[in-house]
């Protein structure tokens, strides 16, 4: 058997939903009579959420909590709206607090990164928000069976991972894009500290995992989201 069969031969999430905005996807969990999302998405995405709610007859049910991986604007561009129109926690990484609210004082190549989105800022708007508890390495989420967070440093300082033991799931954030052959690591221009990023690939694939979930991806599934992981990891690490 290929190793690429063999990530594939796990069963889907059916109480997992990946929203597709232009540019970046996110994702909504299913918890009982609740509703959880992991990041925001970029324009036009709070749409998409709540049509992908619709389609998956998940409408009624309120959310109650959004998890931020990290404070890139196409990660928490709907953030502050989803928060208002639910009534809803935010629960987010505590050494992003200066990217929510749109000051974090970008330094060498990824001041292109602050460029783009201090105009992207100005151009489509964006209101910042109040972050109900800020999550360090470790932390522990009581949602989905339990969520634990994981510090994945390198694309932002704060950048963090959440990984389902039950499931064996990370949600990994921009760690990296999976996109077939074509798979890489985030550009320089959009990453903090790039030279962190090698030990956070290793750091996640240390886990007990069958499946990864990316915010930059194509429509394969987890499995070979995590098959690709691996073939970088050996690449670049």
């Amino acid at each position: 058997m290929r190793e690429l069969d063999r990530w594939q031969n796990y069963p889907v999430f059916d109480d997992l939903l990946q929203i597709r905005s232009p540019g970046v996807c996110f994702y909504a969990l299913r918890d009982g009579d609740s509703v959880y999302v992991i990041d925001g998405g970029f324009i036009g995405g709070e749409k998409r959420l709540y049509a992908a709610l619709r389609n998956h007859g998940w409408s009624d049910l309120p959310i109650r909590g959004i998890l931020i991986t990290h404070g890139h604007l196409d990660h928490v561009y709907n953030v502050a709206q989803l928060a208002a129109e639910s009534n809803c926690w935010i629960f987010g990484p505590l050494l992003d607090e200066k990217h929510y609210e749109g000051r974090f004082n970008y330094r060498g190549m990824s001041r292109v990164c602050g460029w783009l989105e201090s105009l992207c800022r100005s151009v489509f708007g964006y209101t910042r928000f109040r972050i109900d508890r800020f999550l360090a390495d470790g932390d522990e989420i009581p949602i989905w069976g339990g969520l634990r967070a994981i510090h994945l440093p390198g694309h932002t300082d704060g950048h963090m991972g959440f990984y389902s033991a039950k499931r064996r799931l990370l949600f990994c954030g921009d760690l990296f894009a999976s996109l077939g052959r074509f798979s890489h690591l985030p550009p320089n221009i959009f990453n903090s500290h790039p030279d962190m990023i090698p030990a956070s690939i290793n750091k996640s694939l240390a886990l007990d995992l069958v499946a990864i979930a990316p915010n930059h991806c194509d429509n394969a599934s987890y499995e070979s989201h995590l098959f690709r992981l691996h073939a970088l990891q050996k690449q670049k690490c």
